[in-house]
């Protein structure tokens, strides 16, 4: 135990930070690796972002999380929910809106998966943020959907928050103090 470096799988710079404003709290540092990542098709992120680690037991080193996230909208039956990222390179915010425009009900959310492996094991730790779809996009800051979504209790987007403001809400941020939870439960420190 004793090593305090988390390894992200990702190449999302914007996602890097984020879990580093999380997780620099607890004395762990945040390494991104770049890995090719097998994609299962699953309505499920869960099932996602598991199947993904599990591929990567073995070839990069632990520990290492993959994380998954998708925005689910409700008038939209959850789409485009596990298709998130390919949803935003193809018809991006703008298309979002295009569907949404006349929509009554602007309910969504986003959910994030993480899936975290330790000595061979993966865990997965589930977070998601209630909110709407906004009329039009807002913000620069953050990244993919941040500038249509405004969570619940808030007048900002995501993409108009500060870091750390939005790693405060965040699904992301949930589904991280979830794992950070489990590994001081599990092993009674706070970095492994």
């Amino acid at each position: 135990m004793g090593a305090s470096v988390v390894y992200l799988v990702t190449k999302n710079a914007g996602k890097v930070r984020e879990v580093e404003a999380v997780l620099n709290k607890y004395g762990f540092s945040v390494s991104p690796i770049e890995a090719r990542k097998e994609e299962l098709q699953s309505d499920l992120l869960e099932h996602v972002a598991k199947y993904a680690a599990e591929q990567l037991i073995g070839k990069i080193p632990e520990p290492f999380i993959v994380e998954d996230s998708g925005l689910f909208i409700n008038i939209l039956n959850g789409f485009p929910g596990p298709y998130s990222a390919y949803v935003y390179k193809t018809i991006g915010t703008w298309g979002i809106l295009k569907l949404m425009e006349g929509a009554v009900d602007r309910g969504a959310k986003f959910v994030c998966a993480v899936a975290l492996c330790l000595n061979g094991r993966v865990h997965v730790f589930r977070g998601e943020v209630e909110g709407e779809i906004s009329i039009r996009a807002r913000g620069d800051a953050g990244f993919g959907f941040d500038p249509i979504f405004v969570p619940f209790g808030y007048s900002k987007t995501f993409a108009e928050m500060s870091i750390e403001e939005k790693c405060m809400i965040s699904h992301r941020a949930k589904a991280l103090q979830l794992m950070v939870n489990y590994l001081i439960q599990v092993y009674g420190v706070k970095n492994v």
